[in-house]
């Protein structure tokens, strides 16, 4: 299969480039460096199966060759990235989706869009299934990233529904792991880096707000067991792209078109996640309380009772495994 992934040197795209690459697709990767960085996917260029294209998907899109799928993940992420770019980031979820939408459209592709748990944005109900439908306030500072995600999940299924566009959509929690920025505000990079250099860890509020956190490996085998369901239910295993695009055309439960969940229900006080940190890293650094932001979700937790009924998966890597991965590469980072 040949495959296109927009924010493909970002976090999460670049480790999706890696598996597919690994398991034998040929992947086209675009970014504009907006928050991606070119050394996530520096050991990937050369190779016969990758290509990389600088490019704003916001812009005209066009992509050379036939597509098999296409997979939207270009916006900035992070608390700190979508409150320094509001604009960029209400773009890319608007004119970015539309554009790529458009593309997997001419070229006959599955898409598969990157959503958020910021769509439920402070939940009032815990954990938050698919079905929940948010409490968000639209007009706070991060609800243009929370109003940016669900308005590409609107535009997403009118594709699917008007143009019969075969579409996927992840609603991804909280993930963490190697190729983290170290200053993007997020919770378990930022623990990190203060704890290594010995400074205080910074918790807003008491602490007593909880988080569900997924280690990235599992975080993208899921991802890509949703795009190829219909196909192969292995991940890792080759796909045979004759049965992938068969698949397509087959007639498909509507709910493998509605969001699915992807993350680990394994909830946790960000006081103990701070303590969890501290212990790792062996660091003598304390920890400093700081007031909460505006609309900071109290609770996230994912249901993923959808992802294991159709997909299969689960998270397999421990918050105390991962963290010790990711503890290592910030130290050689750094």
């Amino acid at each position: 299969m040949r495959i296109l992934i927009t924010g493909g040197a970002g976090f999460l795209g670049s480790h999706l480039c890696e598996l597919l690459v690994k398991t034998g697709h040929r992947v086209v990767c675009m970014d504009n460096f907006c928050t991606g960085r070119p050394e996530n996917v520096a050991h990937l260029l050369g190779h016969e199966q990758f290509t990389f294209i600088k490019y704003d998907v916001c812009d005209y899109l066009h992509v050379e060759g036939s597509l098999d799928a296409v997979m939207h993940f270009a916006s900035p992420a992070s608390p700190q990235d979508y409150l320094d770019m509001p604009i960029a980031t209400l773009k890319v979820g608007a004119m970015g989706t539309h554009k790529a939408l458009g593309l997997a459209k001419a070229k006959n592709a599955r898409f598969l869009l990157a959503s958020t748990s910021e769509v439920y944005g402070d939940p009032l109900v815990n954990p938050q299934p698919e079905s929940y439908w948010g409490n968000v306030n639209p007009i706070s500072p991060r609800g243009v990233y929370d109003e940016a995600k669900r308005f590409a999940e609107a535009l997403t299924m009118a594709y699917h529904r008007y143009h019969g566009l075969d579409t996927r959509i992840v609603r991804i929690f909280n993930t963490f792991g190697p190729r983290m920025r170290p200053y993007d505000g997020r919770v378990v990079s930022n623990f990190i880096v203060q704890a290594l250099q010995e400074k205080a860890l910074t918790v807003y509020g008491e602490g007593k707000q909880t988080r569900s956190f997924c280690y990235v490996d599992d975080l993208v085998r899921g991802i890509v067991a949703l795009l190829m369901v219909e196909s192969d239910r292995t991940v890792g295993e080759r796909t045979n792209r004759t049965d992938f695009l068969s698949a397509k055309s087959k007639s498909l439960p509507e709910s493998l078109h509605d969001p699915v969940n992807i993350g680990n229900p394994r909830e946790l006080t960000v006081i103990e996640i701070a303590e969890m940190v501290l212990k790792l890293t062996k660091s003598s650094s304390t920890i400093e309380h700081h007031p909460m932001p505006v609309d900071d979700p109290k609770v996230r937790r994912p249901d993923i009772r959808k992802a294991r009924a159709i997909l299969g998966w689960e998270p397999q890597v421990t918050l105390e495994e991962g963290l010790q991965k990711t503890i290592e590469y910030f130290r050689e980072s750094l």
